[in-house]
């Protein structure tokens, strides 16, 4: 091999190794998350009514085919047994939800989810008027879903932002002289 192909061979190798590494050193792309939630509302008093919006996205590249979701309490808010609340409204376009009326709910999509669509889920959680108070709120959400005609599979938890669940001002006593 004559020394002119050597040193050809040597600066293509250091030209796709270069371009490698740089390839590898760019920063991955973030992935949207699948399932996103917003509450209308950090703290509440007792007797009142908490909005939360529960977002799906098709992220992926073919249609949805299959969705399994559960909503349930964390494990601190289990834990208060003095907190009393219950989903009492679950609605949106091309989702069904079971469960209204306790602290639990099924999700049910209407599916085929197309790549980049998205279901947007409205809930209403109720606190009860003589529920505790000075304690948090907070749901977790199993996510469970098939896409590429059911050869793949996608599946997390996702967590609600927290409802403080605060104790009514008490009536100062004033004390005149």
């Amino acid at each position: 091999m004559r020394i002119t192909h050597l040193v050809r061979l040597a600066l293509s190798s250091v030209l796709a190794l270069t371009a490698v590494l740089l390839g590898l050193s760019q920063p991955a792309a973030a992935d949207a998350p699948d399932l996103t939630f917003t509450v209308d509302q950090p703290t509440a008093l007792p007797g009142s009514t908490v909005n939360m919006t529960m977002t799906l996205t098709n992220n992926q590249a073919t249609d949805i085919w299959f969705v399994y979701q559960s909503v349930q309490p964390t494990w601190p808010t289990t834990q208060r047994k003095d907190l009393k609340y219950a989903f009492t409204a679950c609605t949106a376009d091309g989702v069904s939800c079971t469960g209204a009326g306790t602290t639990s709910l099924g999700v049910n999509y209407a599916i085929p989810l197309p790549p980049g669509a998205t279901r947007t889920v409205a809930l209403t959680l109720q606190i009860a008027a003589d529920s505790g108070c000075n304690g948090n709120i907070g749901f977790y959400s199993y996510l469970y879903y098939e896409y590429n005609n059911g050869q793949a599979t996608k599946d997390g938890v996702f967590t609600t932002p927290e409802t403080r669940v605060t104790c009514a001002p008490q009536p100062v006593d004033v004390v005149r002289s």
